[in-house]
């Protein structure tokens, strides 16, 4: 059984997690820095600090949320950044910011699917996740729809939650995301079942060299995992 944010509701996992966002858009921001005590931002500056060596001029950022990494991506130098994503939600949230930035000719956000992209084949230089590819409907389908549209040579950079392995911050962690994670989303959120999909779609995410073997199944070659901050997320690299 596929892990979903809504367990009462018969809708499919791609629709649960669109309604999920948008309900928790206005919030989101917050809770994320919050829930991750700031560290989420070093991860998404490591992962641009790989990606700019590498001088992609287009670069497509997927679930692209409220648009953090998005901007932190032009660190990179791109001429331009496209964020697609399937909440309207977070899409408004990440326009008014980008507004705010003065980024609108370096960053344009779209409505889209991660499993059926609006785009041409061999057509970005590199593609970039951060915390999206746990939910996916069809993990193996979206990523290869993003090989398609990545030209030969592009680079793949995606950021996602692992699972520690090492004591006592094993223990510590799963505590932490066990009870405290959900109870702090819940109040602030006001959604029931947000912070409780979070720890349940880590838990069943296949990290480490169970997610290299699927990029290396759908296409990618040079597969890497970089373990972060004890392996509580990890940076996944990869070229076509």
């Amino acid at each position: 059984m596929k892990v979903v944010p809504y367990k009462d509701q018969q809708e499919g996992k791609k629709a649960q997690v669109r309604d999920m966002f948008n309900n928790i858009s206005k919030k989101y921001d917050l809770l994320n820095h919050v829930l991750s005590l700031g560290v989420d931002i070093y991860w998404r500056k490591r992962a641009v600090k790989i990606l700019k060596k590498y001088q992609p001029e287009l670069i497509l950022d997927i679930a692209t949320g409220t648009g953090d990494f998005a901007i932190e991506a032009l660190a990179a130098n791109p001429k331009k950044v496209i964020g697609v994503d399937i909440s309207e939600g977070m899409l408004e949230i990440g326009k008014e910011k980008i507004k705010a930035k003065g980024l609108e000719d370096r960053i344009e956000m779209r409505l889209g699917d991660s499993e059926g992209l609006l785009f041409e084949d061999n057509y970005f230089d590199a593609v970039i996740v951060s915390f999206g590819v746990r939910n996916y409907e069809n993990l193996e389908k979206g990523l290869a729809d993003m090989c398609r549209v990545l030209k030969p040579g592009g680079r793949l950079v995606i950021i996602e939650f692992s699972k520690p392995k090492i004591f006592p911050f094993k223990q510590i962690y799963n505590a932490y995301f066990r009870f405290v994670l959900p109870a702090v989303g819940r109040i602030i959120s006001k959604d029931q079942s947000a912070y409780t999909y979070l720890p349940e779609s880590v838990n069943a995410f296949p990290d480490g060299e169970k997610f290299t073997k699927i990029l290396d199944k759908v296409g990618y070659k040079e597969t890497e995992c970089i373990p972060l901050t004890f392996g509580i997320s990890s940076i996944y690299t990869a070229t076509k």
